[in-house]
């Protein structure tokens, strides 16, 4: 037994150097924090996809402070533009484009040219959706932005998106169902299916509004096969609802209505009683009100 204080010490520290000769060599980067807030980041989106914008803020908030604790710019900015995106579904538009360019800011700084585009990318979005920005400046800075945006898939299928958001709003709808396609490749590739289905929501949309009726709603056929993949049962409410606009401009109206009544299901299963009603005032309008959407 050894009772020499000095000797114990010198035991101990053998002891110690050997188990750590043997054990495996302690990580150069420890990656708890990011590994949490991914795992954030996958519920608010999964919470998003569902329209539940407001539960999906929670998870982000939640994010924001793990990212801050970690002091990692890229993780920092990422969740910026994640929490930003989940305010302008809010209809919080101002906060939104504040976070956004925060977020540009700081990926400036930190030389992050991916997440500096694509926030670029987010706020030319807000412009365009809200009917304030130019189509074809957009269209110019999208196609500036495209090339920096390609090391990051998903970012890439953004810029493809808006690019064809843009062209949709300057009657470029051939070029405009081509470059929602393009984005379409990424997501159906990466087996991300509720973006994909919203890719066919939109390719539907750029074929209404050109008059191909038929073929809007072979693309609806294709998001609602999608949205039932991934049990998203808002994108199923909003491909329906779809279903229903289209119908009416083909004056075909009992399955316009048909197909309102089934978006109206969804909607109240949800527990989004605001938008089913909408919905039923299309069906059952009011007098002195208009059903037209």
């Amino acid at each position: 037994m050894l009772k020499n204080p000095v000797c114990l010490l010198l035991f101990s520290a053998a002891f110690f150097l050997a188990s750590c000769s043997s054990a495996p060599k302690r990580p150069a980067e420890i990656f708890t924090l990011q590994s949490m807030i991914e795992t954030q980041l996958g519920q608010a989106n999964r919470e998003a996809d569902q329209g539940r914008y407001d539960r999906a803020l929670t998870f982000l908030d939640d994010a924001w402070r793990l990212a801050v604790l970690s002091d990692r710019p890229a993780l920092r900015i990422r969740v910026s533009l994640s929490r930003g995106n989940a305010l302008y579904s809010l209809g919080r538009r101002a906060e939104a484009e504040r976070i956004w360019k925060a977020a540009g800011d700081e990926a400036d700084l930190a030389g992050e040219k991916t997440l500096a585009a694509a926030s670029r990318i987010y706020r030319a979005r807000s412009l365009l959706v809200s009917g304030q920005g130019n189509p074809g400046e957009i269209l110019a800075l999208v196609q500036m932005e495209q090339g920096t945006l390609k090391p990051d898939r998903l970012l890439a299928a953004l810029g493809w998106t808006v690019r064809g958001l843009a062209e949709k709003e300057m009657g470029l709808y051939t070029e405009a169902e081509k470059s929602v396609r393009s984005a379409l490749s990424i997501h159906e590739g990466d087996r991300y299916l509720e973006q994909a289905a919203y890719d066919w929501y939109l390719i539907a949309s750029i074929r209404s509004v050109a008059g191909n009726y038929e073929g809007s709603l072979e693309a609806l056929d294709s998001a609602l096969a999608l949205d039932r993949r991934a049990e998203n049962s808002f994108g199923l409410a909003m491909d329906w609802t779809a279903r229903g606009d289209v119908f009416r401009k083909m004056k075909r109206e009992e399955e316009a209505l048909q197909s309102w009544r089934r978006s109206a299901e969804i909607l109240r299963a949800l527990d989004m009683e605001g938008r089913a009603r909408e919905l039923e005032n299309r069906i059952n309008p009011r007098p002195g009100s208009s059903s037209r959407p």
